[in-house]
């Protein structure tokens, strides 16, 4: 049998009425009448009908996050962060996974919307959603250009490739080669491509398609020692990549840091349990999710506000014994 308010306002011996006050903590209500009333609730495992409250405060109080893979380090971690931070200011995150599919995105950005999420927080590599040009919802994008509209929060992508380069350079390589995802994705994590091609005469970059694709980065891998023998030092876009680097320098018994220097991005605390060797650059994943949380809740507030179209925090360099 399903409970309903009438059912507790009975119990509590007060009318429906001041079982809504409650609820919805409206009006002047005596600290008596508010325990007969939580505890006729508690009694008959009474919970409030979230929808019906949403549509009196106008706001569900749930927000949406959009990742392309959550058993990513570092998305894992900025997931973990955001959800903690929101739910500290009393919403609760509906997590959808989109493996970097853009139909997957364009159906979960739809059901959030039909949800009456409060806003949207995005790690997409897809700009062509349309749903994002189109909603009027509040919308940030973590590190990935979506809409002229939306604002950006990242680390500061060049200045980490420039920490990563310099640090190779002074450790005595020759011959650094840079290990990035496609040229054509329009998003702040390029600035780690230009930062390396600007410090180095003769840059050579290898791309990785499909960053998600295991088994294609660690044949982008061998094909650079192949095509390369001379390479003395490598700049991976991302921690998973420097540890397919890793991994495949033991496979040839290339000495690493003796005849080859790794240097990562992310830093992630997964990745530095696992791979504490690792010199790497640590993106200030609280500082992002609290940002980009911060940005979410004043487009709620204020919807019409103009913000910070980019807003990038300082990362940090981490060095251990790969370089």
């Amino acid at each position: 049998m399903t409970i309903k308010l009438n059912d507790v306002a009975e119990v509590a011996g007060v009318s429906p009425t001041t079982v809504s006050r409650v609820i919805n903590n409206r009006g002047y209500i005596s600290e008596k009448t508010k325990q007969k009333v939580e505890s006729a609730m508690k009694e008959l495992s009474y919970y409030p009908n979230d929808v019906a409250r949403s549509l009196y405060k106008k706001r569900t109080y749930l927000v949406g996050l959009i990742i392309p893979d959550i058993s990513n380090p570092f998305y894992g971690e900025l997931s973990l962060a955001i959800e903690g931070i929101c739910s500290d200011v009393g919403y609760r995150v509906i997590l959808c996974n989109s493996l970097g599919q853009p139909e997957k995105e364009e159906a979960y950005s739809v059901m959030l919307i039909r949800n009456q999420v409060d806003g949207i927080i995005v790690c997409s590599y897809n700009r062509d959603v349309e749903t994002y040009k189109k909603s009027n919802l509040p919308i940030v994008a973590i590190d990935h250009y979506l809409a002229e509209t939306i604002p950006v929060v990242g680390s500061d992508n060049y200045e980490g490739g420039k920490m990563a380069v310099q640090h190779l350079i002074e450790r005595g390589c020759k011959s650094i080669i840079h290990i990035n995802g496609p040229a054509e994705l329009e998003t702040p994590t390029q600035l780690r491509r230009k930062a390396y091609e600007d410090l180095i005469k003769k840059p050579i970059t290898y791309v990785v398609k499909s960053p998600f694709d295991e088994e294609e980065i660690i044949q982008t891998i061998k094909k650079i020692f192949n095509e390369y023998p001379e390479t003395d030092g490598i700049f991976a876009s991302d921690d998973l990549m420097a540890a397919s680097c890793l991994q495949i320098a033991e496979e040839m018994n290339i000495e690493v840091p003796k005849q080859l220097k790794i240097v990562g991005y992310d830093g992630t605390s997964t990745v530095n349990r696992l791979l504490p060797q690792l010199t790497t650059i640590k993106q200030p994943i609280e500082d992002i999710a609290s940002t980009a949380v911060s940005q979410m809740m004043e487009l709620i507030k204020h919807p019409d506000k103009e913000l910070h179209r980019e807003t990038f925090l300082s990362p940090q360099i981490i060095i251990n014994k790969t370089t």
